[in-house]
Parts: C-alpha cells; sequence; structure tokens
C-alpha cells in the first residue's frame, strides 16, 4: 500500500483519512483508489477507531477522476476503473463505523460522490460541489446518480446532474446536501467535535443505528422496523447496554468498550 497517496492521523479514537495528491487537486487515480480502500480495510476491525474523517490536502477536497490518466484508458480499463470507485464509495458508505466527509475545498463528480457515500458532510465556506459529469458527456458513475436523490430530492438532484451546475458550500446547506459549513480554519475542529460526540456513545449502538438507518431507508416501512428490531436486539446482550444503565444510575459519564 502506498502510505503517502492516502495519509492516516489518529486524534484519539479519530481515524483522519487524507487524500494527498493536491498537485492535482486529488483527483482520483487508480493508486488513490486502491490506497484508501486498503485504509478503510485496515481501520473496519480496530475497536480503538470510533469515526472516520476523510478530508483532502491542501485546498480541495477531491476534483473526482483523475483525467489525464482516463485519457490513456481503453474503454475496457474505463469501465475497469468505474467498478473499482463504485465498490470503494459502496465500502464508505457501509463502513461499520460512521464517516464524516470534511469538505475543504473543491468537490466535483467523484468527490462529491465520495462525499454522498459518508455518513455525514460538513463543509468549508469556501467549498465548491457538484455532480459535473454531463459537462464531459458522462454521467455519475460512483453512486451520484441514486445517492444525490436520496438525500436531496429527485428534482433537485435531475436540475444539477443535467445542468453539471457548481454549488457553493452554503448553497450545498441549504439542499441538505451538507449539513454544517464553517470557515477553512475551523472545519477540521467542527468535525472533530461532532465526532468526539458521537465516540461518547456505545459503539455497537452506533454501528447497528447505522445498520438499521441505511438498510432501512431502501425497502417499505414494515421491513424497515423490522430491519431495526434485529438491530436493537443485538445490543440488548452487549455489556455496553448494561453499563449505560449502570452509569445512569449512579449519575457518572458512562466508559463503554464496544462489547
Amino acid at each position: 500500500m502506498d502510505d503517502t497517496i492516502v495519509t492516516l492521523d489518529m486524534e484519539g479514537p479519530v481515524a483522519v483519512l487524507r487524500l494527498n495528491r493536491p498537485e492535482v487537486m486529488n483527483a482520483f487515480n487508480q493508486a488513490m483508489v486502491q490506497a484508501l480502500g486498503d485504509r478503510l480495510d485496515l481501520l473496519r476491525f480496530d475497536p480503538a477507531v470510533r469515526v472516520v474523517i476523510v478530508t483532502g490536502a491542501g485546498k480541495a477536497f477531491s476534483a473526482g477522476a483523475d483525467l489525464k490518466e482516463r485519457a490513456g484508458m481503453t474503454p475496457e480499463q474505463v469501465r475497469a476503473f468505474l467498478f473499482k470507485i463504485r465498490r470503494l464509495m459502496d465500502d464508505v458508505e457501509q463502513f461499520s463505523k460512521p464517516v464524516i466527509a470534511a469538505v475543504n475545498g473543491v468537490a466535483l463528480g467523484g468527490g462529491t460522490e465520495l462525499a454522498l457515500a459518508a455518513d455525514i458532510r460538513i463543509a468549508a465556506d469556501s467549498a465548491t460541489m457538484g455532480l459535473t459529469e454531463t459537462r464531459l458527456a458522462i454521467i455519475p458513475g460512483a453512486g451520484g446518480t441514486q445517492r444525490l436523490p436520496r438525500l436531496v430530492g429527485k428534482g433537485v438532484a435531475k436540475e444539477m446532474i443535467f445542468t453539471g451546475r457548481r454549488i457553493d458550500a452554503l448553497a450545498a446547506q441549504r439542499i441538505g446536501l451538507v449539513n454544517q459549513v464553517h470557515p477553512p480554519d475551523e472545519l477540521m475542529a467542527a468535525c472533530l467535535r461532532l465526532a468526539a460526540e458521537i465516540g461518547e456513545c456505545g459503539p455497537v449502538a452506533v454501528e447497528q443505528a447505522k445498520y438499521a438507518i441505511n438498510r432501512g431507508l431502501e425497502t417499505d416501512m414494515a421491513t424497515g422496523l423490522a430491519i431495526e428490531s434485529n438491530a436493537y436486539w443485538v445490543c440488548i446482550p452487549t455489556e455496553d447496554r448494561t453499563e449505560g444503565l449502570a452509569a445512569f444510575r449512579e449519575k457518572r459519564k458512562p466508559q463503554y468498550k464496544g462489547k
């Protein structure tokens, strides 16, 4: 694995993954797709990690696909790359721990698709987002046509995708594409505060809540409620649930272990 193309820093129980190709606005080439997937694999079952933050080095989150690399690919190689990056976005969405996208700057095409795959998006007020693929005579290929309308509604998503329009951070917040907007120098602090708040909760409960929300939204209400019940049953026999009840009774802060 290339340790430099996607860097990893630990802030207590929070893993910060940073896309690190600032010279090309953190555009996704094959090496970066592989490196981000490898990093997620390392963190997936690490009990010390409670939350993952994904951000970009320099002034960009990610400008999307590396078009210079793409120009040299055969149609078969393009299809193979699309398969890999779509699978990466699925891995981000289905990652067992909460993922926060710290959108520190330009996030276009695959950059916006990466943010969409995260659980929560927090943007710098200087950020720009958009699914701009139709301006290159293609369409979003890493989940954008499916995740954006589920988040902001079909009509708004169609307008954005059909026009390839870029929007600023405040517009993204107004349509529900991002949760919060902060000045660039306050972005990571805001993400770390939210991660710390999540980290205070029971890890098994957070994991099961994420599972129930993600899976339940893809089905009818009755099936979603059944998924919720099954996820709740997972929490009942845990040590954390017993600890939570004891801490409430004793009026102290719980010490959850993810067990």
